[in-house]
């Protein structure tokens, strides 16, 4: 099995069958998470912390990061594992609840949007009713977003990350997972 529905996650879930690994970064599990879920970051991936005794079941924001664990637990020998479909975001749109804690920070992307978005407004606006310059703060926010996506890296989340609201109120990692 590699892949699983939201319903058929459920189901494992209900009736203790799977033990379910979330490879998001800390912050985005401290906001977020299926009930029962484990933390163990995909940036911080080591396979000798899960249990081989039972069905692993692996998930993330969208699929991506899930899909890339997959792939290291098959190279290491895992042979019972899989992955949620869609990731958080289809359990979600299955109308399954998840564990939220609204004091924790949003997610660094949505704060990138935030911010980017707003300078690219500013930026027109300013244009539009001060000076035809200030398009340049628009440019340079596009500019940015662009070498981003080509990069795979993306500087503004780099330095929002750092700042002091952004480290999470979580525990000390695990060594072990829970089996």
């Amino acid at each position: 099995m590699n892949h699983l529905t939201p319903n058929a996650l459920k189901q494992a879930l209900d009736h203790n069958k799977a033990l379910l690994v979330d490879v998001r970064e800390p912050g985005e599990f401290a906001r977020e998470h299926i009930a029962g879920a484990q933390s163990l970051p995909l940036s911080a991936f080591d396979v000798s912390h899960l249990p081989r005794d039972r069905t692993i079941v692996l998930c993330c924001q969208s699929g991506a990061r899930s899909t890339r664990a997959l792939a290291q637990l098959r190279t290491a020998g895992f042979n019972d594992v899989a992955h949620l479909d869609g990731g958080l975001n289809s359990w979600k749109a299955a109308r399954f609840t998840t564990s939220i804690d609204v004091t924790q920070p949003i997610s660094i992307m949505r704060q990138v949007q935030i911010v980017a978005g707003s300078m690219a407004l500013a930026g027109a606006l300013l244009a539009w009713l001060v000076s035809p310059w200030f398009i340049a703060l628009s440019g340079f926010v596009g500019a940015g977003l662009l070498l981003a996506g080509v990069t795979d890296t993306c500087m503004m989340a780099m330095l929002l990350s750092k700042l002091p609201y952004n480290q999470p109120k979580v525990a000390a990692p695990q060594t072990r997972l829970q089996a």
